[in-house]
């Protein structure tokens, strides 16, 4: 009885026990399932108050064992550059944004075009070689002077620009090269004036040098081709061709020396205004007169924005040129010495252009000259002070640069 009693029993539990069993096991994964879903909702809550940087690293932590010694060094991962905008920061000229970029021509010339021409050799190639611009202040009186030196420039690599101070044009229509001049007629107006308002380094940019000469300059022992070949040789940003002895010399340095073709500095060890090998400035070197300059390109473009709009004379901008030289002024600025010219001297600002003019008239009206240049000297000077004082960002290449040093 006891065995069958025993069978009866195991019969039982084994019939009874895979259901239970069963059910046992969905209990089990159901509980499971209610832990992780709990644990995943906690952790995504979590992960929701994180910055976006943290979440990504807490995406590709290590395992739990692992994660207390890592989380004290891990860093948030780089987010991806954006891509650049290229339609941003293209640099276009002021005014021209509606316009397509490719129809902008922010520069010009003083070029002549033929009314019948044919605009597209330029683009096919057949286009203008390079030239330069010869740009002089003149009055009637000075025309036979004027004529020989502007016959010295070539058509076919000068363009010459005539600013008539005196108003007068008609007068020089039967000169043979007039026909292919620029002529501005303002009366009473300086060298400074002129090139101030019509010289824009943006009306200029496609001529290789820009020459602003006086009118009373004679040209019997001077080349312009020639001059322009020493100054690319020689690299020099701003020139001037040297002064014959017997012209109106005002600074040594300018004066033609014996021998050679440049020189870009002078030496005067005794008396006043003492130069020595050591002086760093103006008038001893990286200095032109303002009679003759002849600026590169890039030189003009910077000596432009230095001229003062109001100060007529540009007295005091000499001593300053030498900051547009591209470079050391000592290497880049000189006086070309083979091919130099002569200074007449012949002052004409304040007769009027007239024919006839009293003496004591023509005295009061150049002593009127002489003293605003004296005014505008200083003016400039404190302006240049001024704008050093207040440019935080500016640093000065020449601090030291006394005009002599012993």
């Amino acid at each position: 009885m006891g065995l069958i009693s025993n069978d009866a029993w195991h019969k039982r539990f084994f019939s009874v026990a895979p259901p239970a069993a069963l059910v046992f096991f969905f209990v089990l994964i159901f509980v499971a399932g209610a832990i992780v879903t709990l644990d995943h909702k906690e952790s995504l809550s979590i992960l929701q108050l994180q910055p976006k940087g943290v979440i990504a690293a807490v995406e590709m932590r290590p395992p739990a064992t692992s994660e207390l010694r890592s989380s004290a060094t891990t860093e948030p991962r780089a987010e991806p550059a954006e891509e650049p905008d290229i339609c941003e920061n293209k640099c276009r000229p002021p005014g021209s944004e509606p316009l397509p970029r490719g129809i902008v021509q922010d520069k010009s010339n003083f070029e002549m075009e033929s009314l019948g021409g044919n605009p597209e050799r330029k683009e096919n190639g057949n286009g203008r070689q390079p030239k330069s611009l010869l740009a002089i202040p003149v009055g009637i009186k000075q025309k036979a002077i004027v004529d020989k030196l502007v016959s010295k420039f070539p058509e076919a690599k000068f363009t010459v620009m005539l600013f008539h101070y005196d108003g007068e044009v008609d007068g020089w229509r039967d000169l043979e090269w007039s026909r292919r001049a620029i002529h501005v007629a303002v009366r009473d107006q300086t060298k400074w004036w002129f090139a101030k308002r019509f010289l824009h380094p943006d009306l200029v940019a496609e001529y290789d040098y820009v020459f602003l000469w006086d009118e009373d300059i004679e040209v019997d022992s001077f080349d312009p081709l020639r001059y322009l070949r020493i100054v690319r040789k020689e690299g020099l940003e701003i020139s001037q061709p040297a002064l014959d002895r017997r012209s109106q010399i005002h600074h040594r340095l300018t004066a033609r020396a014996r021998s050679g073709d440049v020189h870009r500095r002078y030496y005067k060890t005794n008396g006043h205004d003492r130069c020595y090998g050591n002086s760093t400035g103006p008038p001893c070197t990286g200095w032109v007169e303002m009679m003759v300059p002849v600026f590169s390109r890039a030189a003009w473009r910077c000596a432009w924005h230095m001229i003062q709009n109001d100060l007529v004379y540009a007295w005091g901008m000499d001593y300053k040129l030498g900051y547009c030289a591209q470079g050391d002024r000592s290497r880049n600025v000189g006086v070309v010495d083979s091919e130099y010219v002569f200074h007449r001297g012949i002052p004409t600002l304040g007769d009027d252009g007239k024919a006839t003019v009293s003496a004591s008239s023509l005295g009061r009206d150049r002593l009127a000259v002489r003293q605003r240049s004296y005014t505008e000297l200083q003016v400039f000077n404190r302006r240049w002070k001024k704008a050093v004082a207040e440019d935080g960002c500016w640093t000065d290449p020449y601090p030291k640069s006394a005009a002599t040093t012993a």
